[in-house]
């Protein structure tokens, strides 16, 4: 420990090096400079000096690990990102075109207004399970090459969980917003708030109300973090959220966002899907390449739908990525060099009930 090593002015001298090597919002610094004045007052009781400076030290640390300036530069390139979407998704051609005309806008605004913040829209991403919510986010970050955070609100029970606790609790931290910044090192990622939808019941209305703080472009621009106590500009960073349905999202928040509806897919779009993304992928992911699995074309509607309708793909993809699996196993025995899956055994290498 710094105790054992340090003398107290030591210890602090080295926190203002610290602070000094980086650069902080200026009001933040004087915030600082007065935590090190405390310090120093405290420095005549070694025992509660000591204890005050790991909770100081641990607070800087996170300060300076915060991208207060640093950011991506926007990839706005109508080509590049429609081939993306392209290459990542099939269909949903209102969808893409939604996130080109938001490119669009971006691009001119910056060439034409560059020093003139723009905020984002707020996109919410509603559909049944699989229909490409999250990956459609993740599409978002990599056509602007932004970073992507994701925030999983499956269950969330505790508001703090999102802002942070106080520097009251010993244990107390940054939220995940304030993490999710750290961790890209970026000020302006994509943030996915994922199944906001599907938070507890009992913490439902404090959790609505900070989303009405994160998705207000009038508040999200100083949001405060209980943890830092001291405002972070959040008004560059692009927000995408995700649910089933809206019946338990707030109307305040409801009104921050601008929705698009995921469609379910039809078996013919779900054969494209299966064919040109999940095989190719599941294939790769398994060591296997195309002449190692043969599938006959007339199977697919058997793969398709081995149990009924599903809206989405998480099935189809479940059951693709079974079967690369058991032929891999069935190579590597060495029964077989190629698997053509037919009538005759595909019983053996997909899912029956």
């Amino acid at each position: 420990m710094d105790s054992t090593v340090l003398t107290t002015k030591e210890a602090i001298k080295k926190l203002v090096d610290k602070v000094s090597a980086v650069k902080i919002p200026d009001n933040l610094g004087i915030k600082l400079q007065e935590l090190f004045s405390q310090l120093e007052i405290n420095s005549q009781n070694e025992e509660t000096f000591w204890q005050n400076y790991y909770n100081a030290s641990k607070y800087i640390d996170w300060i300076i690990a915060i991208p207060w300036f640093n950011e991506t530069k926007d990839i706005l390139d109508l080509r590049f990102a429609k081939e993306k979407l392209d290459q990542e998704h099939y269909g949903l051609e209102t969808i893409k075109e939604r996130i080109l005309e938001y490119i669009s806008v971006l691009s001119l605004q910056k060439n034409r207004n560059p020093n003139e913040t723009i905020q984002a829209p707020i996109i919410l991403f509603v559909g049944l399970v699989g229909t490409g919510k999250t990956t459609m986010a993740k599409s978002i970050a990599n056509v602007m090459g932004r970073e992507l955070v994701r925030i999983p609100f499956g269950g969330l029970g505790d508001a703090h969980y999102l802002r942070g606790y106080s520097r009251t609790r010993p244990d107390s931290e940054p939220g995940q917003i304030i993490k999710g910044l750290v961790n890209c090192k970026s000020r302006n990622p994509v943030i996915l708030l994922d199944e906001i939808d599907r938070v507890a019941d009992d913490a439902l209305n404090t959790i609505m109300g900070v989303l009405v703080e994160l998705l207000d472009p009038e508040q999200n621009g100083h949001f405060v973090d209980h943890y830092l106590d001291y405002p972070v500009d959040l008004s560059q960073v692009i927000f995408c959220a995700t649910c089933n349905n809206t019946s338990r999202i707030a109307t305040a928040v409801m009104d921050r966002l601008e929705i698009i509806q995921m469609p379910s897919y039809t078996d013919e779009e779900k054969e494209v899907i299966a064919k040109n993304y999940l095989l190719p992928k599941a294939l790769k992911s398994t060591g296997l390449t195309s002449d190692d699995l043969k599938i006959g074309d007339n199977l697919w509607p058997q793969i398709v739908r081995p149990l009924g309708f599903d809206a989405g793909v998480r099935t189809l993809q479940r059951n693709i990525e079974g079967m690369c699996r058991k032929v891999a196993k069935v190579i590597l025995e060495g029964k077989s060099r190629q698997v053509i899956v037919d009538e005759s055994n595909v019983k053996t290498f997909l899912p029956q009930w």
